[in-house]
């Protein structure tokens, strides 16, 4: 695609990646533990879901959670604490199988039976590049309709397919499409 930008921010333009702001909104929808996993409190909530059922447990284990039931029981216990290392491991299985179970709710009500959302798109921001440099982009809304590899990308932390999907969705916006590859923020909601 000739249209992507290989220098972003040579000149002082300032936003991140369409694809990061859809995951970050996504991720806001999930509706994450807020207490850190450092915490007692946040650690049980997230060994808690991560252990109630045995299909909790074997996605768990798949999402990269390889500890024994004895080692869980005695973090549930607080016999023991999980080193810095099982901590991360705990907060990516977390994060993996709460995406996965929240995914197929989100894409029913992202694609509303074929109507779609619709999603702000907030520019770049090009207050620190000079006037003869500065692009005229604008505030702009999108409608859609078809969130399936969106939601598929973002469930399996799939950066490469995500960027994909979202720059197959903002072809949609017309012949100047890759000024919105870069953006300041995307909002919708589900």
């Amino acid at each position: 695609m000739s249209e992507r930008n290989r220098e972003f921010g040579i000149f002082g333009a300032r936003g991140i990646k369409g694809h990061e702001a859809i995951a970050r909104q996504l991720d806001a929808l999930a509706g994450f533990i807020a207490t850190p996993v450092t915490t007692r409190r946040g650690l049980l909530a997230r060994l808690h879901y991560l252990t109630r059922t045995p299909h909790a447990r074997e996605a768990a284990r798949a999402a990269g959670l390889t500890v024994t039931d004895r080692t869980l029981r005695a973090w549930l216990d607080g016999r023991r604490a999980p080193s810095k290392r099982n901590l991360e491991r705990v907060e990516t299985s977390y994060r993996t199988v709460r995406r996965q179970n929240v995914a197929r709710y989100l894409l029913g009500r992202l694609n509303r039976e074929g109507r779609g959302t619709r999603v702000e798109i907030h520019p770049l921001n090009q207050s620190q590049v000079t006037r003869p440099r500065q692009r005229v982009v604008e505030f702009r809304t999108l409608n859609v309709r078809q969130w399936d590899a969106i939601i598929t990308a973002w469930s399996t932390a799939d950066d490469r397919a995500l960027d994909n999907a979202w720059v197959d969705q903002i072809v949609d916006l017309g012949s100047q499409w890759g000024q919105y590859e870069y953006v300041t923020n995307i909002g919708f909601a589900a």
